[in-house]
């Protein structure tokens, strides 16, 4: 090969590269970019990496991770933990993650196999729930179980642990310790206790600030009906009482018959319940029909999901007083 011929070569070889370059840049720069799901995540950057399952416990790993790390949220804002399917893209991230945070006892029941697929490839996933002193699903429905008929796929068994712990401001401050302490041993000396301690005196004052605004709801009132089985971590923590549910168990995956619903009816006139509870952003068909017949008024909460910004429901703290200021005025 002569010298000209060689010089050509590279020559055309240096312009293929400076035309790829843009490209590859581009390429780069949308990896880099890309998060675990379109809302409220923070992206991966320098130090630790979480990803949390729902906006509420993405929370709370934010204030524990603080500036050390990045927090991405699996589950988008307004979604229902119970349904939510992940992409393959998001099944990735749960492996390259440091730590993933779940909620367990069931919650995340359409990912259930991605979590699981995602600890045997080696992710560490810490699961709150099981760790939080979990409470059994109220027995309020028992004396309707042999009147309809739903979906065994769907209804929970009595006995089973409830998944909502996050609606009890105390358990959450003992889940920012735990999560804490998992970063402590893949990060030592990060101030992930620190944070933790000073967020769990923040959700310790919230819960004595919750109690007050419910305090002016007279005893006889203190009856709940709620859309499905989320709010008995709530009910234990401030002294209320599950009278029942439009859906049936603690998923919101179920339906009810029309002889749950009749029963349901009946113990709203018992008790003189003065709402029914539904989670924003959800169906409330069922809620408005038990409206319509028995009186009562229908008052959206939020539940599984955290608020856009601007709600008043965008972080859980904000979140829980929001709740418990829509609960004071429903019935007192």
């Amino acid at each position: 090969m002569n010298d000209n011929s060689s010089h050509s070569q590279i020559t055309s070889g240096n312009r293929l590269r400076f035309a790829l370059l843009p490209l590859l840049t581009a390429l780069a720069l949308a990896i880099g970019s890309t998060g675990c799901s379109g809302g409220g995540d923070d992206g991966a950057g320098d130090g630790i990496h979480v990803v949390a399952t729902t906006s509420i416990l993405g929370d709370v790993a934010r204030n524990v991770v603080g500036d050390a790390g990045s927090v991405d949220v699996l589950i988008p804002i307004g979604a229902d933990p119970h349904s939510y399917q992940a992409s393959s893209r998001q099944a990735a991230a749960l492996v390259e993650a440091d730590l993933v945070v779940a909620n367990g006892l069931g919650l995340e029941e359409g990912l259930t196999d991605v979590l699981a697929a995602a600890a045997g490839d080696g992710a560490r996933i810490l699961e709150l729930g099981p760790m939080l002193d979990p409470l059994p699903f109220a027995d309020d429905e028992a004396d309707h179980d042999d009147e309809g008929d739903h979906d065994d796929e769907t209804d929970h068994e009595h006995g089973s642990l409830d998944p909502h712990v996050w609606l009890d401001p105390i358990r959450m401050a003992t889940a920012a310790g735990l999560i804490a302490g998992e970063l402590e041993d893949i990060a030592p000396d990060g101030g992930w206790g620190e944070r933790a301690e000073g967020y769990a005196a923040d959700l310790v004052a919230a819960s004595a600030d919750i109690e007050s605004i419910l305090s002016a709801i007279p005893e006889g009132n203190r009856n709940l009906v709620t859309n499905h089985q989320a709010f008995g971590y709530f009910a234990d923590r401030y002294g209320f009482a599950m009278v029942g549910t439009v859906i049936p168990g603690g998923s919101t995956m179920a339906e009810p018959s029309s002889a749950e619903l009749a029963a349901l009816a009946d113990e709203i006139r018992t008790y003189g319940v003065a709402a029914v509870f539904v989670e924003v952003g959800g169906s409330q068909d069922i809620a408005e029909t038990l409206s319509e017949e028995t009186g009562i008024a229908v008052v959206e909460l939020y539940t599984g999901s955290l608020g856009e910004a601007g709600s008043g429901a965008d972080t859980l703290i904000s979140m829980l007083r929001t709740n418990a200021l829509r609960i004071a005025e429903a019935l007192s």
